[in-house]
C-alpha cells in the first residue's frame, strides 16, 4: 500500500466515512505500550487508552502472541459446537469475578443488552412481576452504549435525538441519590443498572455509601443490582472492579473494553446460576460471542492484568497524578476528580471549551479527549511508568500555565 500522509488520510476519511465522530486531528499508525506514532513518525503519549479498552497497553506482547498463535489454529466455530478456548475463558473469568457463570458477547453495548434481558427474564420467571411490565431503574447522565434501546434511557440529547420511539421499562433518577432510587421502586421493578463511576459523564465519582445504599434497596425489594463495569472495571480505578472500593457485591457484572486487551472485541456478563439459568438454549446468543480467537485474547488479557499487578499501578499512580494536577493550582480548573487512572479535569466556563486544551495537548505530544465541552479525561494505559506520567504532567502544566 502507498504511504499516505496524515493530512491525506484525514481527507479520505472525511470524504468516505460517516461523520459520527469528531476526532482530534491526529492519525495513529503504530503503537506500543503507552506510546503511539503518526505516519510522519511523531510520537504521542496515549492518555485515553481507547476509553479503557487498552488498559494492558498497546500491542502487549503476551496478548499479541495469543492472538497470532490462535489465529493459525482456529478462529470461529459459532456456539453451535463446543470449542476448546471458551470453557477455559469462562472458568477463569468466573473465578475472577466470584460468580458462577459467564455469558460472552463481543461489544460493551451487547453485554448491556444481555444484562437488560437477564434482569427482565429473571423478573418474570423468578420474581413474578406482571407480564411485559418489568422496570429497570437507571441514572441520569448514564452512558451504557449506543443501541436504540440503550439510547432510549439516556438523558444526553446528542445520544438520543431523533432515534425514537424508545422501548419502555426504564425509570431514570438522579445519580448519587439513594432516596430518589427508593422513591422510584415499584412492585414491577426488577433491578437497578448503574455505572459505579460515570465515565462518559465526565468521571463522576459518587459519595461513599452510595453503592451500599443501592445494594440495601435491592435486598429489601428482591431486585437485581447490576454494575456496568465496562469502562471502570479490570483494574482501571485501582481495584479489579470499581464496586470493590465499597465492598459491595452486585448480582450482575457487565464487562467489555479491556476484556479483549485492546486487541479484539470481547464482552460479557457474570452472574450466579440462579440468575443465569433463566437463559435456556435458543433464548439468547451471538454468532461471534465466545469465539476461540476472542477467548484466547481475553485469557491473555486477564493474565496480564493480574500478573503485572495493574490495579496497584492504577491506584498509586492515579493518586500521584491527581495530586500533581491539584498542585498546579490552575485558575482555569474548576475541579479534578477520579479514582485510579480514570481522571477528569473540569474546566471553569470562562476558561473556554475543552477542545482548545485537548488540541494544545496534542501539539505537545499528549492525546486526551474532551467530553461534554468542559471536561478533559485523562486515562492512560495502566502499564504507564512514573517517569512517563511525569513527562505528561510537565506538558499538561505548560498547557494550563
Amino acid at each position: 500500500m502507498d504511504k499516505y500522509s496524515s493530512k491525506e488520510l484525514m481527507e479520505i476519511e472525511h470524504k468516505y466515512g460517516a461523520h459520527n465522530y469528531h476526532p482530534l486531528e491526529v492519525v495513529i499508525s503504530r503503537a506500543k505500550g503507552v506510546w503511539v506514532w503518526d505516519p510522519e513518525g511523531k510520537r504521542y503519549l496515549d492518555c485515553l487508552a481507547a476509553y479503557s479498552a487498552v488498559n494492558q497497553g498497546h500491542c502487549h506482547p503476551k496478548i499479541i502472541k495469543a492472538l497470532k498463535d490462535q489465529a493459525d489454529i482456529l478462529t470461529l466455530t459459532s456456539r453451535a459446537f463446543y470449542n476448546d478456548k471458551w470453557p477455559i475463558f469462562a472458568e477463569k473469568l468466573a473465578k475472577l469475578t466470584g460468580k458462577d457463570m459467564i455469558l460472552p458477547m463481543n461489544t460493551g453495548a451487547e453485554a448491556v443488552e444481555t444484562a437488560i434481558k437477564v434482569m427482565r427474564k429473571w423478573g418474570y420467571e423468578k420474581k413474578g412481576v406482571r407480564k411485559n411490565k418489568a422496570e429497570i431503574i437507571v441514572m441520569e447522565n448514564n452512558f451504557h452504549g449506543r443501541t436504540s434501546t440503550i439510547v432510549g434511557f439516556s438523558t444526553d440529547p446528542v445520544a438520543n435525538t431523533n432515534y425514537g420511539p424508545f422501548a419502555p421499562g426504564f425509570k431514570i433518577v438522579p445519580f448519587n441519590n439513594v432516596k430518589a432510587v427508593e422513591k422510584a421502586v415499584c412492585p414491577d421493578t426488577v433491578g437497578i443498572m448503574v455505572e459505579p463511576i460515570q465515565g462518559e459523564a465526565g468521571v463522576v465519582v459518587p459519595d461513599d455509601g452510595y453503592l451500599r445504599g443501592l445494594r440495601e434497596i435491592c435486598d429489601k425489594n428482591n431486585m437485581l443490582l447490576t454494575f456496568d463495569e465496562i469502562q471502570t472495571g479490570l483494574c482501571r480505578t485501582g481495584k479489579l472492579f470499581a464496586f470493590m472500593h465499597e465492598g459491595v457485591e452486585p448480582d450482575v457484572i457487565i464487562m467489555g473494553k479491556a476484556l479483549g486487551g485492546g486487541v479484539f472485541p470481547v464482552s460479557g456478563i457474570a452472574a450466579n446460576r440462579d440468575i443465569m439459568d433463566v437463559f435456556t438454549p435458543g433464548t439468547h446468543g451471538s454468532t461471534f460471542g465466545g469465539n476461540p480467537l476472542a477467548c484466547a485474547c481475553a485469557i491473555a488479557a486477564l493474565d496480564v492484568l493480574i500478573d503485572e499487578n495493574l490495579a496497584y499501578n492504577a491506584e498509586t499512580l492515579g493518586a500521584y497524578f491527581r495530586k500533581q494536577l491539584i498542585d498546579m493550582n490552575s485558575e482555569k480548573i474548576e475541579i479534578i476528580r477520579g479514582k485510579g487512572l480514570l481522571n477528569a479535569v473540569v474546566l471553569k466556563k470562562e476558561a473556554g471549551k475543552a477542545r482548545k486544551y485537548t488540541t494544545a495537548l496534542k501539539e505537545k505530544g499528549i492525546l486526551a479527549k474532551e467530553t461534554h465541552d468542559w471536561i478533559i479525561r485523562f486515562a492512560p494505559p495502566l502499564v504507564i511508568k512514573r517517569e512517563e506520567l511525569d513527562w505528561a504532567i510537565e506538558r499538561i502544566r505548560e498547557v494550563f500555565a
